[in-house]
């Protein structure tokens, strides 16, 4: 079955969901604001450079899910996804989607943001599969750590043919579409490359490569 694979911030959606999740936290005064909102905004800078140190930032962004019970965190969760996610949704992304579902395509969403805030986002856009750095959760609590390879940069195609040897799927017709230089290995190893209203320096790699470039706004 050929394979669909979607980045999610920026591509599907008109924004980053995990920095938004940061400023949902402060607005709601469930992190601290002069604590938390000038790192999330540096940390946010650094990946739109491709120069984020995902090792501190992941250490940043999963300390709030400590602190707070699994009912509180999804209670939340759920608010902001339904006001805060469900306004960026890209116009084109349902069409898109649904174009590749006609097909009989197998959609598969690959995010950096982790698997906390990604969940119910690939839920809302019916994507069934959803690979993103997982938290890890001991006895109904956020532990703050995160399990296997985070999915960041070159971590995507690990992440990615470690779920092709486990499901048998395989990248024959496959495409991948995304926003993002960050996820330049990932572009070259699908047969059907699409930039997705992209950077400046993926940009310039589709045009010279000849890869596709589409706009879903």
């Amino acid at each position: 079955m050929t394979l669909a694979i979607f980045d999610l911030d920026h591509t599907l959606l008109d924004g980053d969901s995990d920095y938004l999740w940061g400023e949902y936290m402060v607005e709601n005064r469930i992190v601290d604001e002069q604590e938390y909102r000038q790192r999330n905004l540096v940390f946010f800078e650094d990946y739109q450079r491709g120069e984020l140190d995902n090792e501190v930032y992941l250490e940043f962004a999963l300390k709030p899910l400590t602190r707070y019970s699994i009912e509180e965190l999804y209670a939340w969760r759920a608010d902001y996804v339904e006001n805060w996610i469900k306004p960026i949704i890209v116009p084109g992304a349902a069409r898109l989607l649904e174009r590749h579902r006609a097909q009989d395509h197998e959609l598969l969403i690959i995010s950096a943001t982790n698997l906390f805030i990604t969940e119910p986002i690939a839920a809302l856009l019916d994507v069934p599969t959803v690979l993103s750095t997982e938290p890890e959760i001991i006895d109904n609590r956020y532990t703050g750590r995160y399990l296997g390879t985070p999915t960041y940069q070159d971590g995507k195609v690990t992440v990615l043919r470690e779920w092709l040897n486990n499901t048998g799927h395989d990248l024959v017709g496959s495409y991948f579409y995304s926003d993002s230089i960050n996820d330049r290995a990932l572009l070259e190893i699908v047969e059907n490359p699409v930039a997705v209203h992209p950077d400046d320096e993926l940009k310039h790699i589709a045009e010279s490569r000849g890869w596709k470039i589409i706009d879903l706004k």
